[in-house]
């Protein structure tokens, strides 16, 4: 095997490891990603359910001054919270499509090089098969020179 080969051979290896570690990135920042929007879809449902619960308080009257500001600050604060873990979750979702796109540039990368090393490894053959023929030729050459008198063929 030639020089050229072995270090074909490397990069192929180099190239494969750094695909297997794109594919366990990609599926770390997948499980982020998900628990990212889980936590989103949990302030907003949550959301629901505090203003739906206040809506019947309000409803029946007789609520302060008080606990209406109390209801709007943490209102407030609740809506911060949901907007601001939104926004982690289309980071996170920003990440998921980097690392996809990080995971398909190198899994391209593996096919291209094997690519090369097959066609490499053709070529070897090709010019294995051509030595092999060419002394088969010269064998032959010899062996009916050999059989013929005074060494010259027929």
């Amino acid at each position: 095997m030639s020089a050229a080969f072995h270090t074909l051979q490397v990069l192929l290896e180099r190239a494969v490891a750094e695909r297997d570690q794109a594919q366990r990135a990609l599926v770390d920042v997948m499980a982020r990603a998900r628990a990212a929007q889980a936590q989103a879809d949990t302030l907003l449902q949550y959301r629901g359910e505090y203003e739906q619960r206040w809506s019947g308080e309000f409803a029946k009257g007789g609520s302060s001054v008080d606990i209406l500001q109390c209801y709007q600050v943490f209102s407030g604060r609740l809506e911060e919270a949901i907007t601001s873990q939104g926004q982690r979750a289309l980071q996170a979702e920003l990440r998921v499509e980097g690392a996809r796109a990080r995971l398909a540039a190198l899994e391209m990368r593996v096919a291209s090089v094997t690519k090369l090393i097959e066609r490499r490894r053709a070529e070897l053959q090709r010019i294995a098969a051509r030595q092999e023929q060419k002394f088969g030729d010269e064998l032959s050459a010899r062996i009916a020179r050999q059989r013929s008198p005074q060494g010259l063929l027929p």
